[in-house]
């Protein structure tokens, strides 16, 4: 490759340029205007691009108008309008790709009920904990299955990258365990017999089983890796901004109303409700 030369003097100019131009009329430099515009260096300033799922009911799904609603997305935008930002996107995702279309700067934020766990965080960083629950194993009312452990040589659904399928590879070792894009292709291989169950979240399996005439085999307490939402490395400000507005809407109490919304009748962590009102969690009632 040729090498450029350039003369003294047209580097000297060039430099004197570039000074009057960061430091002229006592204006800010291009930088600081950009910071003070884009503080938490966002992807479009003003709007908040959030990667999510379309299917994941009460959590996050799209309503018949294709808007996306539930209980991850209202809380979301509460936080983020508490932060100052009123202008949220949702977008779907796989969920198998949410994070790394995050950590790679497609997106600002993936919300979906997404559990911390220490191998996400060396992708992502996560806002403080939100929700915590139970995994469920939903099957036929004619499958056999009864528990946890009729699942021994049996074919397992379980949504490729959820703490679903993290559990299962580490506790149904003698399950078969057949890895789907989304929930719903899961129960449509359960209704057509491709598998003999499936593994996912509590509150998502009420509304299957409601909806298949499925039935819920087993529920499993899973409160060490709460839910958080999901951020690129490096965005403190963002970071500190949405546990900020998070710690609000628990203490004001919006993050009650709104679980009480989303689930009805379910068990309340105690730890996300105001600090007058924290008791003992329950555990599920089939």
């Amino acid at each position: 490759m040729k090498r450029l030369k350039f003369r003294p003097g047209v580097i000297v100019v060039a430099a004197a340029a570039a000074l009057l131009a960061l430091t002229g009329c006592g204006g800010s430099t291009p930088a600081a205007s950009s910071t003070a515009d884009n503080p938490y260096g966002l992807i479009q300033p003003g709007t908040i691009r959030v990667a999510s799922l379309g299917d994941s009911k009460p959590y996050t799904f799209a309503d018949a108008s294709g808007n996306f609603t539930g209980f991850d997305v209202e809380l979301f935008k509460d936080v983020a309008k508490r932060a100052g930002v009123d202008n949220v996107v949702f977008t779907g995702q796989d969920f198998s790709g949410l994070l790394a279309a995050v950590a790679n700067g497609q997106f600002d934020v993936g919300v979906a009920a997404i559990g911390i766990t220490d191998k996400r965080k060396e992708t992502v960083d996560f806002s403080n904990g939100y929700l915590a629950g139970y995994l469920t194993v939903i099957t036929t009312k004619d499958s056999g299955i009864k528990d946890a452990n009729g699942l021994s040589g049996k074919r397992l659904g379980v949504v490729q990258g959820t703490l679903q399928e993290a559990y299962a590879v580490k506790n149904f070792t003698s399950t078969n365990l057949v890895r789907f894009p989304d929930n719903n292709t899961a129960i449509a291989a359960v209704n057509n017999g491709s598998v003999d169950a499936h593994f996912l979240d509590y509150e998502a399996a009420k509304s299957y089983v409601q909806q298949h005439g499925l039935v819920s085999a087993a529920d499993i307490p899973s409160f060490d890796a709460p839910a958080g939402f999901a951020i690129a490395k490096g965005k403190t400000a963002l970071k500190a901004a949405l546990d900020k507005g998070l710690a609000e809407a628990m203490e004001d109490g919006t993050w009650k109303k709104l679980y009480q919304k989303w689930f009805p009748g379910s068990p309340m962590p105690a730890q996300y409700l105001p600090k007058a009102e924290q008791t003992a969690t329950p555990a599920p009632s089939k």
